[in-house]
């Protein structure tokens, strides 16, 4: 997809105003944020095996290189093939030459956040080969010309007269008497014609949330089994994963999945988790006659070091999206990115450069619930405050915030000369408050007051509330 983080707060401003996107992004918080919790009340030992999946995490990242070379050596030993990709370019024209040396026509997809990343879809079109979504959700948003809008749900700014729209406008075959009303009809209407695609695809796509170092297998979780279908039915089978996916062993993989469908969707574990290790042996019923790994860096090594490496264990379960209120108020599509919500503010700049991604880390209000429901313990907010500061450092952010900051850091470097400026200024904005002691209007906060009044100070600053407050614990003391 085209880069437009940059534009965040102008398509932030048209999701507010969106009536329709407003509608559906209620079925966030109804939808994830208390079945989450349910799950999680539901496993006494869920924070514990948090910090045990934080820490397997942690111990890839520090022997990456490792781990990537034993896992390579399992795939070739299994019957695979693994291809090095260090950019997007590079994994698109992989991609290319294996669907070209298959003779593909046709390619089905099961959902891959990868893929979107390096615009493997449109790729693929331009060169004549028809990808076909077959997540339902990602299978909706193929047919209107979107992208996700979240990344297990990408469909979650929809509601059902829109999907039944769309396939009334595509699935020519419809009778109109068809009554596609009900998500259960959506859902039939979106297998009928998926499992013809099935057939005829040449070559299927996958992501992978986990790649096992011990056996050299792919690891998917999803809840529609289409996954399943597109890597056993076609000639061939490639999977798309990032360099950081790897995971030590089959055991440690079964931690990290006890909290991702927790985190994820409220569930104590998916449909479906499937393990593929290598193309069709000569007794298997089906599968694969061909079976590739294509690991992709673009950007991830370079963060490796930095303070920006804790990134690098989140497992896309989506939960701190889930409970964002930024994400809530405007929706997946105003972020400009593949990845939106607090992950994407941290990623997206890491992977695009903040020059073009400035306003995303921005896009939030410090709560702290990202990283109060992370599984992998991600300090989310911390990450984006260092990108703040590399952004305040290069000058990318506007040259009045910049000084009106250096202005409140001089006065915040000398704690007495700040109480007294604020000991004499708060009077004054209390009288300027008038009688409503509100302020509709005031110089440098337009941002602010455009949309709602800015309440004026009352009474004593806080420091002077709490020196009184301490004076009068030690006379009762006394």
């Amino acid at each position: 997809m085209e880069l437009s983080s940059h534009k965040f707060k102008e398509q932030a401003g048209r999701a507010l105003g969106n009536a329709q996107l407003q509608k559906a992004l209620l079925n966030v918080e109804k939808g994830f944020v208390a079945k989450r919790q349910l799950a999680v009340d539901a496993l006494p030992e869920f924070d514990a095996l948090r910090d045990n999946a934080r820490d397997i995490k942690n111990h890839v990242l520090a022997h990456l290189d490792l781990y990537l070379e034993a896992y390579e050596k399992k795939v070739v030993a299994s019957g695979g093939v693994v291809h090095w990709a260090e950019t997007a370019e590079d994994a698109r024209r992989i991609v290319l030459e294996i669907c070209r040396k298959a003779n593909a026509r046709t390619v089905t997809k099961g959902k891959s956040m990868i893929t979107e990343e390096i615009a493997l879809n449109d790729h693929l079109t331009a060169n004549g080969i028809e990808p076909v979504e077959t997540d339902l959700g990602e299978y909706i948003i193929q047919l209107r010309g979107e992208h996700p809008s979240h990344i297990i749900a990408p469909a979650v700014h929809l509601n059902k007269s829109q999907v039944e729209g769309d396939f009334r406008r595509v699935h020519t075959h419809l009778r109109e008497d068809r009554d596609l009303s009900e998500p259960v009809s959506l859902l039939g209407e979106a297998r009928d014609v998926l499992r013809q695609r099935y057939l005829s695809a040449d070559v299927g796509i996958t992501g992978a949330n986990f790649l096992v170092a011990e056996t050299g297998s792919s690891v998917i979780v999803t809840n529609e089994g289409n996954g399943d279908l597109t890597q056993t039915l076609g000639k061939v089978h490639i999977v798309m994963a990032s360099i950081e996916k790897i995971v030590p062993t089959l055991e440690d993989t079964a931690q990290i999945l006890r909290v991702l469908a927790r985190s994820a969707t409220g569930q104590d574990m998916s449909v479906y988790t499937t393990f593929s290790t290598g193309p069709r042996r000569a007794d298997d019923p089906d599968g694969p006659e061909e079976y590739h790994v294509v690991l992709l860096d673009n950007g991830r090594s370079s963060m490796l070091g930095t303070e920006y490496q804790d990134m690098l264990r989140c497992i896309r379960c989506g939960a701190c999206m889930n409970h964002c209120p930024v994400y809530h108020a405007v929706g997946g599509h105003a972020y400009g990115s593949v990845y939106p919500g607090p992950m994407g503010a941290v990623l997206t700049p890491s992977l695009n450069g903040i020059e073009k991604t400035g306003q995303l880390p921005n896009a939030s209000t410090f709560c702290g619930r990202c990283e109060s429901v992370c599984p992998m313990r991600i300090p989310l907010p911390k990450m984006m405050r260092h990108w703040r500061e590399r952004e305040f450092e290069r000058h990318l952010t506007p040259a009045a915030q910049r000084y009106g900051l250096k202005f409140w850091a001089f006065f915040a470097r000398r704690p007495r000369l700040y109480r007294a400026a604020v000991a004499v200024a708060m009077p004054i904005l209390a009288r300027f408050g008038g009688s409503k002691r509100r302020f509709s209007h005031l110089p440098l906060a337009g941002g602010w007051t455009r949309h709602r009044d800015l309440p004026a100070p009352e009474g004593k600053t806080f420091v002077q509330q709490w020196q009184q407050r301490g004076h009068r614990r030690s006379e009762v003391a006394q």
